[in-house]
């Protein structure tokens, strides 16, 4: 058993000798070849060209005249993330409304519902209003999201109020 055992001791022995003699040739050969590589100079980037429009795009938008809000009945809505929308109707015609969406104006055209909400859409631009009593929301059909959520006018504000003073009261 003695023999065994001293057996074992000595290879055990040889086994760390040679990994001791092989980790140093290891190291020094990436060493080697992190000294072979000079260290790469970053390339200065050519300056962006601008991006220009092929001859034959047409811009979506461009040709869309701007709803005309001479004597027209306006709303402003406070939606949540500050965001603000201002809706102008036309007393004379419910089938249309002009809504002010991040500086520009688009015309919007009424689409009927079996549920009684008002919704308006503007097929080019991809914008849908959708209006029920306690509040509105934007829509982008063409990118599938919301563009503002929780939109309530000052009517609408002051009835959520109302309520829960009631609320509180009871």
């Amino acid at each position: 058993m003695s023999t065994l055992i001293s057996k074992l001791i000595v290879a055990c022995g040889f086994a760390f000798a040679t990994a001791a003699l092989c980790v140093p040739a290891a190291a020094s050969d990436m060493a080697q070849q992190n000294k072979a590589k000079p260290a790469a100079k970053p390339k200065a980037k050519p300056a962006k060209k601008p991006l220009e429009k092929h001859p034959k795009a047409v811009d979506v938008l461009a040709d869309e005249a701007e709803p005309d809000i001479t004597d027209t009945t306006t709303v402003e809505y406070q939606c949540e993330l500050n965001n603000k929308i201002t809706i102008y109707k036309n007393d004379g015609d419910v089938g249309h409304i002009a809504l002010r969406w991040k500086k520009r104006l688009h015309r919007l055209d009424r689409v009927g519902t079996t549920t009684g909400a008002l919704r308006f859409e503007n097929a080019r631009a991809g914008l849908v209003w959708i209006g029920i009593p306690s509040k509105g929301m934007l829509l982008d059909s063409k990118l599938n999201r919301q563009l503002a959520n929780e939109c309530k006018n000052a009517e609408q504000i002051q009835q959520e109020l109302i309520k829960a003073q009631e609320a509180t009261k009871t």
